[in-house]
């Protein structure tokens, strides 16, 4: 297999307007996840933009990125047309779906996508368990329920499965076969997938295998409020990673 990783971006953040540009200890949070997800050595790293200027922030710190169309629906469409523009021969077969707002993900994590891939996944994704009892009904919390081989049953922000045992924190980050990726992009949005929100229910719906990895720990938070944007800078500081 020969994988690649793309990391969608685009400024349009409810939240956090423009995010990818925040300062994180003198770098673009942006750069700092492509820092990142180059440590896991997952092939090229890519940045899927929508604007112009995340292009140049990228490109002036020694990475590739990609302009694609801003009205795109969704992350995975950005990652597809990325992929088709930089690689429109079809060398890379494996894609790395990492979000943009991720600088503290542990490039360890990004590695154990490709084992379930290679033993057959459409789809590979990860997981850690709940540590912190407020996320167990927090709907902002996604959680997944597995089958004892760790294939993904179903997603969801509801508290499942009901009664006693560890839940599961769904971390949004993916790993495809890029047959897989091409399959599910082409897919309408699904009735679950309306429902919940939730993009990843579209691939079971539509009968694709999604294998998880667990992870050891504490999830990799992602960067939506000011807030996390603190934290994310105090983990940097923490660690000499200024």
């Amino acid at each position: 297999m020969t994988p690649i990783t793309i990391i969608p971006a685009r400024m349009a953040s409810t939240r956090l307007p423009g995010k990818p540009l925040a300062d994180l200890h003198g770098e673009a949070m942006i750069v700092r996840v492509c820092q990142r997800a180059a440590l896991a050595q997952a092939g090229p790293v890519l940045v899927a933009a929508a604007e112009a200027e995340i292009v140049e922030a990228v490109s002036a710190a020694g990475f590739e990125a990609v302009l694609t169309d801003p009205d795109l629906p969704s992350g995975s469409d950005r990652v597809w047309a990325a992929l088709q523009a930089f690689d429109p021969d079809g060398h890379h077969d494996v894609v790395i779906n990492l979000q943009g707002d991720m600088p503290t993900i542990a490039p360890e994590a990004l590695s154990a996508l490709m084992p379930l891939l290679q033993n057959g996944a459409d789809i590979a994704t990860l997981a850690a368990e709940i540590t912190h009892e407020a996320e167990r009904d927090d709907p902002n919390v996604v959680k997944i329920a597995l089958a004892s081989n760790n294939r993904a049953l179903y997603f969801s922000r509801a508290t499942i499965p009901h009664g006693d045992g560890p839940l599961l924190h769904h971390v949004g980050v993916y790993g495809y076969t890029r047959d897989a990726l091409q399959r599910f992009v082409s897919l309408p949005p699904s009735p679950l997938e309306q429902r919940e929100s939730l993009e990843q229910l579209r691939a079971l719906e539509a009968g694709m295998r999604i294998d998880c990895a667990i992870l050891n720990g504490e999830p990799p938070n992602g960067v939506d409020t000011p807030a996390d944007l603190d934290a994310a800078r105090y983990w940097y500081h923490e660690r000499g990673l200024a």
